[in-house]
């Protein structure tokens, strides 16, 4: 992929998130592996408004390379590339469902089979930290440990991915999901799936979307 197509898929997959309702405005941010760092999307833009050359590259050491600030949140991007190198894209957003579960500090149990998409039999919420923090992306990391998905206490959802069009998938499952266990919550409390069950859920979808891949 040239460079500029892989700033312009980062624009396109922001767009896609704002129409879906997931995003909104210059709320979040998306990420994307590239040579010996990654691109970001920049800091206080609408999407909407934001061209190939507005996209940020930082490599690991980091380097800024661009005209725009890269997004307040550069550092769980940055750290996250750097202690899963089998992640190739990240999604941050401000969803209306994922944000209300994460001001309630509460995780997403199995309360639905889907749960495991995430990659295990939970959702977990990190604690608050303030935004561009190096204590909010420790904080993250270690909420995402065996994930691909976790809340961020009274702030939003951060979304991993092997590749952009994956992050983006699983972004909108994930709110989906989070939007579901809001409405069970309000007749009760959700009957959850024990930990053999998931396990087993998590053995079958090793191979699910193999036809989707091949």
């Amino acid at each position: 992929m040239h460079a500029t197509q892989a700033r312009q898929s980062l624009i396109d997959s922001a767009l896609r998130l704002d129409a879906k309702g997931i995003n909104h405005g210059s709320a979040g941010n998306l990420s994307l592996r590239w040579l010996d760092g990654f691109l970001i999307t920049p800091s206080g833009m609408p999407y909407d408004r934001i061209v190939p050359d507005d996209i940020v590259f930082m490599d690991f050491a980091g380097k800024v390379e661009g005209r725009r600030k890269p997004s307040s949140e550069w550092r769980f991007h940055h750290d996250v590339y750097a202690a899963r190198p089998e992640i190739g894209a990240v999604v941050h957003t401000h969803s209306r469902f994922a944000t209300t579960l994460a001001c309630l500090r509460r995780e997403v149990p199995a309360f639905h089979y889907m749960i495991a998409m995430a990659g295990g039999n939970n959702i977990r919420c990190a604690p608050y930290a303030t935004f561009g923090t190096q204590q909010l992306s420790d904080y993250a990391l270690q909420a995402l440990e065996g994930r691909l998905a976790c809340l961020l206490g009274t702030h939003g959802l951060l979304v991993l991915g092997t590749d952009l069009e994956r992050a983006q998938a699983l972004t909108i499952e994930v709110e989906k999901l989070c939007e579901m266990y809001w409405r069970a919550l309000q007749i009760g409390e959700p009957a959850l799936l024990s930990d053999a069950e998931m396990a087993l859920v998590l053995e079958k979808f090793r191979h699910y979307g193999a036809n989707a891949q091949s």
